[in-house]
């Protein structure tokens, strides 16, 4: 009798410790994911490329299921449905939640990069500003040194100080740029980028401002004509992920996931910079000018971007009971003197 118990306490011993590999090995953590582009424009690409980065280098750990974008879930609907739980993970640009999170301007009119941001605490307290507001982990900023033009129909004309003039230009809008074209009295219309070829096409609009990179992807450059120099502004593209889905991977699941990511942060800011001369040598090639303006109407042009931005970050915190010492704080982090 006491040999058979013997021989049934090493039985249960040894399933148990079966039942506890194997349950090991099904312990891979799921994360579902959505963009907030379409998989053919650059940006989406990078996002792609580095999710396949994070299930190769994450197998028996952790994969993320691309649901798709805004097919799936709107743009502008997505920052709602990660704080919500919807999904775990969302790639997106900053200001389509700006209201929510004002911090996020400080990346808009940052004079600094993705990887100096990370070294000097800019990311923390950018992902701190998240979690607070939101309940977001904000996992990094991507694609960075990316900045935007006015690509125009028609050729843009000037003020008597040589600024840019956009009086009776339609132009499309974005929340990114908003405030900037308030202080250029702009007359917008607001519409997703996925809807701006079928309004240039139809003349709905003849002007619309986008990144330095990515307009052939979407076509544009079937109308575009003209592109106002100087660029302002940063791509905001952030991966952020639901605080609450974040802390139920593991701590391995979270060390790949955030240190990937960091690695991408890099690589995606030095892949930008040549992704910028090369669509720039395209367009030149298509025909499309650049076009210049002054030293003095340089300066004039891009303090007004980024008086604008900061105003507006500013304006936001104040209502929410700022008493200026966490714009003080993001606008030493990100625009150091």
């Amino acid at each position: 009798m006491k040999m058979f118990d013997k021989l049934s306490f090493k039985a249960t011993g040894a399933f148990a410790a079966l039942a506890m590999t194997a349950t090991g090995a099904w312990a891979e953590d799921r994360v579902s994911a959505v963009h907030a582009f379409p998989d053919f424009l650059v940006y989406t690409k990078t996002f792609l490329a580095m999710v396949d980065d994070i299930n190769e280098r994450g197998k028996g750990i952790v994969q993320i299921d691309v649901r798709g974008g805004p097919e799936a879930i709107g743009m502008f609907q997505q920052p709602a449905a990660i704080r919500d739980g919807v999904v775990d993970m969302v790639h997106t640009p900053g200001s389509f939640y700006g209201a929510n999170v004002p911090e996020i301007d400080a990346m808009v009119a940052s004079t600094i990069t993705p990887v100096e941001a990370r070294a000097n605490g800019g990311a923390a307290a950018m992902d701190a500003a998240h979690q607070e507001r939101m309940g977001l982990k904000h996992l990094g900023w991507i694609d960075g040194g990316v900045q935007f033009h006015i690509w125009m129909v028609n050729e843009p004309k000037f003020d008597a100080n040589g600024v840019l003039d956009l009086t009776g230009v339609k132009l499309r809008d974005n929340p990114i740029y908003h405030a900037f074209f308030e202080a250029l009295n702009a007359t917008t219309a607001s519409m997703p980028s996925t809807e701006v070829y079928s309004a240039l096409e139809k003349g709905v609009v003849d002007a619309s401002a986008w990144t330095q990179i990515g307009l052939m992807d979407l076509k544009w450059d079937e109308f575009i004509r003209y592109a106002v120099e100087p660029p302002f502004y940063n791509t905001d593209l952030g991966v952020i992920f639901n605080k609450e889905s974040w802390d139920a991977l593991s701590p391995e699941s979270q060390k790949l996931i955030q240190d990937v990511v960091i690695e991408w942060e890099e690589k995606s800011y030095n892949d930008r910079q040549v992704s910028v001369k090369e669509d720039r040598a395209a367009l030149e090639a298509k025909g499309v000018k650049f076009v210049p303006m002054s030293d003095e109407a340089t300066a004039a042009y891009l303090k007004m971007a980024s008086d604008a931005a900061w105003g507006r970050m500013k304006g936001r915190l104040d209502e929410m009971g700022d008493d200026g010492s966490r714009y003080d704080q993001m606008r030493s982090l990100y625009h150091p003197e």
